[in-house]
């Protein structure tokens, strides 16, 4: 393929974004519609441009097999998450919560909780789709916004996942920018702990805004009275946890416990027909309480197949961009004109959050700042891990805040509250990147290539 000019590609980029933006902001169009008709625009302007139907489409086919794995991992979560409830397992998660968790307190503690199970299990996606579902029908009983009890929850999953080993992103972070795991994990903290610190202040300020405490009381004693707990309900949450920590696959981890409760389901009387229906169409409570109604009645692979066809979308048009050298071109150019330490840190940062935006795909918004700058870090004497953490706190997690990105679709679906509705309390990923700029601005936790952690 010819060397791309450099206008046409800024074009193609700022026509991307005005259909994204004026679709799915100006609109208030779903984003698949936006997104197919970014990818016309994208595929229909690279061939006046002289590139093959045939490459754009292995352009974009290959930025579809990149995101395969976690297509399947959704659909599994949909399964497992239909048979949590149908054994009884997140009712009795929410049964728990009701009885421990004061309203007050509520949003500190689920912000802590996600954060927890979130850094022992290593991924967002299944702290979310297991004590988040859980998490999310305790609050909304409770009487606080959806939208906040989500934004919450979602902060204290990213805080987990970006504290943990196990995590992809976090190990992603480390291998493209050649630093070792744990001094990477180290190095977050200077920006990561004030970013929670902020995020719990702020739950605790929240925390107040709940319902009544006479209606919340009859609320949750209305639940309560219709839920039973069992002891049963710690082997799927005890099995998650001894997968995370056998370092266990998401998929094959996932697996398991699909297939664990599947047993327990089939042998506590239910045929294989009903077990097809819950896994194929989530579960659907017989009781015609509508809180429990609102609590209960989701899950199932079906329930998964708006946010796959939308994560599909979003990585085919990232592999367009990608693959067929569009952000390059347009990024390469800005990449020679950096000056100093300060707006190498900052365009790493911009980098990584306006990639979520246009290609809607976590590990490529991860991996893109690191192979532009990485040279560039060591011309200026920074650190690597300068650049892990800037990678970290941009590209992994800016993700949740994109509706048609991989991570904020997932949560859109899981915990059922729209992106743009949860994005302002999704406090954690919009306070780190700015503790990271601060962190540039001020050289406070700037590790040096000569190994001080901060510039002088």
């Amino acid at each position: 393929m010819k060397t791309m000019n450099r206008s046409f590609a800024t074009i193609l980029l700022l026509g991307v974004v005005a259909i994204l933006a004026g679709g799915i902001i100006g609109l208030g169009l779903a984003p698949i519609a936006p997104l197919l008709a970014a990818i016309a625009w994208v595929v229909l302007l690279m061939r006046l441009s002289g590139v093959s139907f045939k490459e754009s489409q292995g352009a974009l086919i290959k930025g579809i097999e990149a995101g395969i794995a976690p297509l399947f991992l959704f659909l599994l979560i949909g399964a497992m998450i239909a048979l949590w409830l149908g054994t009884g397992v997140i009712p009795t998660m929410i049964w728990t919560g009701f009885r421990l968790i004061n309203p007050q307190w509520f949003l500190p503690t689920a912000l802590l909780t996600s954060a927890l199970v979130g850094t022992m299990i290593g991924s967002a996606f299944t702290t979310l789709s297991t004590v988040g579902v859980a998490l999310m029908g305790i609050g909304i009983t409770l009487g606080f916004n959806p939208a906040l009890v989500a934004g919450i929850i979602i902060s204290g999953a990213i805080f987990g996942d970006k504290t943990s080993p196990l995590s992809d992103s976090t190990n992603l972070a480390a291998a493209v920018s050649e630093t070792d795991l744990f001094a990477h994990l180290k190095n977050l903290m200077w920006t990561t702990i004030p970013a929670m610190l902020v995020t719990l202040v702020l739950a605790f300020a929240f925390g107040f805004t709940g319902g009544h405490a006479m209606d919340v009381s009859v609320k949750t004693a209305a639940v309560t009275s219709l839920v039973t707990p069992t002891l049963w309900s710690l082997v799927p949450i005890l099995l998650i946890l001894l997968t995370a920590i056998k370092k266990v696959p998401a998929i094959p981890a996932l697996l398991i416990n699909v297939v664990v409760c599947s047993a327990y389901y089939l042998l506590s009387g239910h045929s294989l027909h009903e077990w097809s229906n819950l896994v194929v169409n989530g579960y659907h409570t017989s009781s015609h309480n509508q809180t429990l109604i609102a609590l209960l009645n989701r899950g199932g692979m079906v329930a998964m197949m708006d946010t796959v066809m939308l994560i599909m979308l979003a990585l085919g048009l990232g592999g367009l961009l990608s693959n067929l050298g569009i952000l390059k071109t347009v990024m390469n150019p800005l990449v020679s004109k950096l000056k100093s330490q300060r707006s190498l840190v900052f365009s790493t940062l911009l980098t990584g959050i306006a990639t979520n935006f246009l290609v809607g795909e976590q590990y490529l918004s991860t991996m893109l700042p690191g192979q532009l700058f990485k040279e560039d870090y060591k011309r200026f004497g920074l650190s690597p891990l300068a650049l892990s953490r800037a990678m970290e706190d941009s590209g992994a997690i800016a993700n949740y805040l994109v509706p048609w990105g991989v991570a904020g679709a997932f949560a859109s679906q899981t915990l059922h509250v729209s992106v743009l509705a949860f994005v302002p309390f999704t406090f954690l990923a919009l306070l780190s990147p700015i503790f990271s700029m601060l962190s540039a601005l001020t050289g406070i936790g700037l590790r040096q290539a000569n190994g001080q952690v901060s510039k002088k």
